[in-house]
């Protein structure tokens, strides 16, 4: 019983754990990313669509990507697109693609950055917290009901913790990694 109520907040712990990982992969760094334009939607065909769907992106060089449109009509879709997602990016038309310099940034923009990344973080702490308390509840629900015993429970509390705990440790660790990467000039 207490097994099953800690591998769905495990389960749920993980969902969070990736969500914070695609936030982070999107924020801007001094290098090009093809997961820089991930969260961009393109209008084609009448419905919103996320840029992979319509093109290949390729990280040329560091400071230097290139979309291959495959449909030559959404080119200038997905110019426009990119143009007002507001990363600072300058988008450029060349036949059927479109090249994004990436152009450096000021310390500003980096601290700002630094600052929406930590922000990530922690909003990914604290839904593993709510996930966390969740289970702590059931758990204690359970044991209230007479399903398990006071041991369980307090086994049950113990072992929540330490899943927290473990990817909490996680998040703070891929945050430290991508402020280094942001700083990084």
């Amino acid at each position: 019983m207490v097994k099953d109520i800690l591998q769905a907040a495990e389960q749920k712990m993980k969902k969070s754990l990736e969500n914070v990982q695609t936030e982070l992969a999107s924020l801007r760094t001094g290098r090009a990313s093809a997961a820089l334009l991930d969260g961009i939607k393109i209008d084609a065909y009448g419905q919103a669509s996320p840029i992979k769907q319509v093109g290949n992106v390729n990280v040329q060089d560091t400071k230097t990507l290139m979309v291959q449109v495959w449909d030559k009509g959404l080119v200038q879709s997905v110019e426009k697109a990119i143009r007002e997602a507001n990363l600072g990016l300058n988008p450029v038309a060349e036949g059927q693609s479109v090249r994004v310099s990436i152009p450096p940034l000021t310390e500003d923009r980096r601290k700002e950055y630094v600052k929406l990344a930590k922000k990530l973080a922690e909003d990914g702490k604290v839904a593993i917290r709510n996930i966390r308390r969740d289970a702590v509840q059931q758990v204690e629900r359970s044991e209230k009901d007479k399903a398990i015993t006071e041991d369980d429970k307090t086994r049950g509390k113990k072992d929540a913790d330490v899943l927290t705990q473990r990817f909490e440790k996680t998040i703070d660790e891929l945050t430290a990694k991508k402020e280094k990467e942001i700083l990084d000039v």
